[in-house]
């Protein structure tokens, strides 16, 4: 699991520490944050969500075909997604179904470790049934221990987007069902949810995010219209993995 030759770039922002590297040494990293972050655990289980998109299918893969992950780090994780798309698993758009596919089942993570979001039923009922089960599982004042977070191009995380109402009135609750204009409901960690996380880590790859990011890190502070500026309230508890290409305005 040794990184790459070339140095890494560290440093820290208003929303979070900042790593700057290559692809391979990012994915790296990111097996080591969740490693430390499992050790130092003293809890009888210990939580991990994933995210969607296309950075993380290409971590998956990396994952599998290098074959970096110790069964140390995954023994005993329950997995999760941090917010999903109402549809079937075996869609191509489920965030769940695709760490099933790419990620748990080539891993052999026992099924009993698996925990997908209910969208079989409304979104309401959705919702209320992961916040009820996730609840019994973890307790009531924890949601995961470690996070995995994306960046939209819009700013964008989970499924909080721009204007959202979860960023001006999420109830308190950990997770909600929410309409997203244009893209349907989905469901989703809340901002009180990230809140209660152990440790953020969002990843950014590429320099279609390069503008964003550097509204976000440098801009105005405006989480309204810039979703993930979220993150300043809990700083202490991020880290942003970032390549070349999207770090070039930071």
């Amino acid at each position: 699991m040794a990184a790459p030759s070339k140095s890494i770039i560290e440093k820290d922002t208003n929303y979070g520490r900042l790593i700057v590297g290559g692809r391979d040494q990012l994915f790296v990293q990111a097996l080591e944050l969740a490693s430390a972050q499992k050790a130092k655990a003293s809890k009888d289980i210990f939580t991990w969500a994933l995210t969607g998109g296309t950075t993380p299918q290409e971590w998956y893969r990396w994952c599998v075909s290098n074959r970096s992950i110790p069964d140390r780090l995954l023994q005993g994780v329950h997995f999760t997604v941090s917010d999903e798309r109402i549809v079937p698993i075996h869609n191509e758009q489920s965030n769940f179904g695709n760490a099933e596919r790419l990620f748990f089942t080539p891993l052999q993570v026992p099924a009993e470790q698996r925990h997908a979001w209910p969208v079989a039923v409304l979104p309401e009922e959705g919702a209320a049934t992961y916040a009820s089960d996730w609840r019994n599982r973890v307790g009531p004042k924890r949601t995961y221990d470690v996070c995995f977070l994306g960046m939209g191009d819009d700013g964008h995380t989970a499924s909080i987007f721009p204007g959202s109402p979860l960023l001006t009135k999420d109830g308190q609750a950990f997770f909600a069902a929410v309409d997203v204009p244009g893209k349907g409901w989905r469901l989703s960690i809340t901002p009180k949810g990230l809140s209660a996380c152990g440790l953020i880590v969002i990843m950014i790859l590429g320099a279609t995010k390069t503008a964003m990011l550097k509204r976000v890190l440098t801009g105005r502070h405006d989480p309204l219209q810039t979703p993930i500026q979220i993150m300043r309230a809990w700083h202490e508890r991020v880290v942003w993995l970032v390549d070349e290409a999207a770090a070039a305005g930071v």
